[in-house]
């Protein structure tokens, strides 16, 4: 045989990696890649595993939550369906404040405290939403490290979305996952105070206002309605040189709050001081909202507002259903930018275009 064509015995190891065929070139083909096909979701036993307290399984099943599929979506309202009967064994304490108040800290104290006394805490930390990426940009597990390494807490940041109140649209379908996990302590972080607090105060049990010291000064940019929703406000920080100036501000809270519609029936308002740095304060603060579920409970308002908080749940998902099957409609986004254009155009006015959109 002539040596340009002799073959070595070991040639059929030298084969290129993501092809098939011998050694003969004209004979290799691509290797084809199948996608894997994605294992059907057992809700049964993710329902039993959540129940255990597995915070493996609850992220998997907060994501399942949040996910934007149609097959996710029914699979998630399946699993909440099975967990229903095991939810609001917790108090649900909404936390905002005004921005560089420390919410984030203040969280870590509080519920790094409560878990020392032997409670479960979960906390959903909503981040401010990305503008670009939609996700979060703050990353609360990064600031909550103490906690996040709790076994006895739950931390789960979720990007607000966009959604109103600086709230994810999930926050109230995961806070239920976490009831039916055993958590005895729901924290709702917000993004900071604004003009839909009362998106928060519809889905918790306890509103908590966290303000800093000069109450003369922070009232000028602070809404009288944020302040009526408040059932505690914390003037935090109060530590090393603050603490004279935040016990001044805490009885102009006190006389400011004598003044308002109280947020809760049967409850008067209370501001107290507290330092995360310090860990002052805290046991105070857990004392009045247990003070505030004894109070509630016994003139039979918890349960009220339990079915208040139901009804809100009820007519958001209406608007968000709306909102989502407007924007999802392939007729409806050619009409939208056709009339776009003609009001950039200067041919409508933005109220002639709704008026297209939606006739009567």
């Amino acid at each position: 045989m002539d040596e340009r064509h002799s073959v070595p015995d070991n040639s059929a190891l030298f084969v290129m990696p993501g092809v098939e065929g011998g050694h003969d070139g004209m004979n290799i083909q691509p290797k084809k890649f199948r996608k894997k096909k994605q294992q059907p979701i057992d809700l049964k036993k993710l329902a039993s595993e959540v129940r255990l307290g597995d915070r493996t399984s609850l992220s998997k099943a907060i994501t399942l939550i949040e996910s934007s599929n149609n097959d996710h979506k029914e699979q998630a309202q399946q699993l909440l369906q099975e967990l229903l009967p095991y939810t609001g064994n917790s108090i649900r304490i909404g936390i905002t404040g005004v921005p560089g108040a420390g919410k984030s800290s203040f969280i870590e104290a509080f519920g790094t405290m409560l878990c020392n006394m032997g409670k479960k805490v979960a906390v959903l930390a909503i981040d401010p939403s990305s503008s670009l990426s939609g996700g979060s940009i703050l990353g609360d597990k990064t600031r909550m490290e103490e906690l996040s390494r709790n076994k006895q807490a739950f931390v789960r940041p979720s990007p607000s979305a966009g959604t109103l109140g600086g709230v994810h649209k999930k926050s109230r379908e995961t806070m239920l996952l976490c009831e039916a996990a055993g958590y005895d302590v729901i924290l709702i972080e917000t993004v900071g105070v604004g003009q839909s607090e009362t998106y928060v105060r519809g889905m918790v049990d306890f509103f908590l206002l966290l303000v800093l010291t000069g109450a003369g000064d922070e009232l000028q940019g602070m809404k009288k309605g944020i302040m009526e929703l408040a059932d505690g406000i914390v003037v935090h920080k109060s530590d090393g040189d603050n603490v004279r100036k935040a016990k001044k501000t805490v009885r102009e809270y006190m006389q400011i709050l004598h003044f308002l519609q109280p947020s809760t029936p049967g409850w008067m308002s209370q501001a107290h001081p507290a330092s995360s740095l310090e860990k002052t304060g805290l046991t105070e603060i857990w004392d009045m909202m247990c003070q505030f579920e004894k109070t509630i409970k016994e003139s039979s308002y918890w349960e009220t507002r339990r079915l208040e908080q139901t009804k809100d749940w009820f007519h958001s998902m209406i608007i968000d259903h709306l909102i989502d099957s407007f924007f999802n409609n392939s007729d409806k986004k050619v009409q939208v930018k056709s009339i776009e254009e003609a009001i950039l155009q200067g041919k409508l006015t933005v109220t002639q275009g709704v008026t297209k959109l939606f006739p009567q």
